[in-house]
């Protein structure tokens, strides 16, 4: 493919340094170029990342959540023991029941004896417990909102965050509904801003036309030119179906019915117009980059945010390995140190200190 920059205008020598549109049109070529390289290496490094993620992590991932119910039922027994004072009991409830609550949201089907052990300690089974917490979610989203989310008892997760996404968009309706009308200036605006979107339609039509009538397959005698043609004249059909006006000139270019000489000629109104065209290809090319990474770090567990080089996350996943790889470690070390009564009273009395504290980490032997 001839690459985007080849179409930017350059200025000629002796002649006016380029218009405030010529130097839009030449920065949107190189964002678009830069945006398509983006969303090109997130598809190619994605696949890549899930295959090594298949193999590295989801193996320490399968051994933790192994240890970890080694180590709830671990405390379950050391609960049965004599010995413990009522807090040092308080505290290993505690525990066992944060270990067991998080291997069950975790896991994608329940685990029957996970759920009796957390149902045996906690103050309220396992069920009753998952339902408060998104009873207290769905108070705290409709406080802060405004929305009401229904009164009837919500069955997931999912059921919540779609009431809630239902209620964003039911409000946004109403608030819409409720608009004055616009004033006269504001229509002429919105008349303008549709006439102008017409003018850029009407001009990709004009490039589309131009290279339909060049790279007609009907028209060519030889075979291998009407083979090459063929595969150009289904590439301007799918940008054309898109909207994709740099693909459009890029083939012109390649076809030679343009070069950036004729371009940089092209009157204000048409480079204008083209302007608009290309920054909402660019919008388009940006959401779809932004839809992939959130896609990517809901699937792999990340933070939620934006911004991430697709050609750096194979860092994240070492990193992420050897934690995981340090943090199994330790757990079997805790694990061999369920018998060491003296050392577990001392562990607890800390572990009592931290739980006590708005934020706690894990604090090992």
């Amino acid at each position: 493919m001839v690459q985007g920059l080849q179409i930017q205008i350059s200025a000629r020598a002796g002649s006016t340094a380029l218009t405030p549109e010529q130097k839009r049109f030449n920065t949107l070529i190189r964002q678009i170029d830069q945006a398509r390289r983006t969303l090109a290496a997130w598809q190619e490094q994605v696949p890549l990342y899930a295959q090594a993620y298949m193999q590295l992590i989801v193996p320490l991932a399968k051994e933790l959540a192994a240890e970890q119910r080694l180590w709830a039922f671990g405390l379950d027994r050391l609960l049965a023991q004599p010995g413990w004072t009522k807090a040092e009991r308080d505290t290993l409830r505690e525990l066992l029941c944060d270990a067991t609550a998080e291997l069950l949201s975790e896991g994608d089907e329940p685990d029957a004896a996970l759920k009796a052990l957390f149902d045996k300690h906690a103050e309220v089974d396992f069920d009753t417990e998952q339902q408060q917490s998104r009873l207290a979610l769905k108070d705290m989203v409709e406080t802060m909102t405004g929305m009401d989310l229904g009164d009837d008892d919500i069955a997931s997760d999912e059921e919540l965050f779609k009431r809630m996404h239902k209620g964003v968009a039911d409000d946004l309706a109403a608030a819409q509904a409720q608009e004055p009308p616009r004033r006269s200036r504001q229509n002429k605006a919105q008349q303008r801003r549709e006439t102008e979107a017409q003018l850029a339609t009407q001009s990709v039509r004009e490039v589309f036309r131009k290279l339909a009538s060049a790279l007609h397959p009907d028209r060519e005698t030889d075979a291998s030119a009407r083979q090459a043609k063929t595969a150009l004249m289904q590439k301007a059909n799918q940008a054309y179906a898109s909207n994709d006006l740099l693909t459009l000139l890029e083939l012109q270019l390649q076809v030679e019915q343009v070069d950036a000489g004729h371009i940089a000629s092209a009157s204000a109104p048409r480079i204008r117009h083209y302007n608009r065209v290309l920054a909402e290809q660019l919008d388009e090319l940006k959401a779809e980059i932004d839809r992939v990474e959130f896609g990517f770090r809901m699937d792999f567990g990340l933070e939620p945010g934006f911004g991430l080089n697709p050609k750096k996350l194979f860092g994240s996943l070492d990193a992420q390995a050897k934690d995981m790889g340090a943090g199994l470690a330790l757990r079997r070390q805790e694990l061999r140190k369920l018998d060491d009564r003296v050392g577990m009273k001392r562990w607890l009395k800390r572990q009592r200190q931290r739980l006590r504290e708005p934020f706690f980490g894990d604090d090992f032997f």
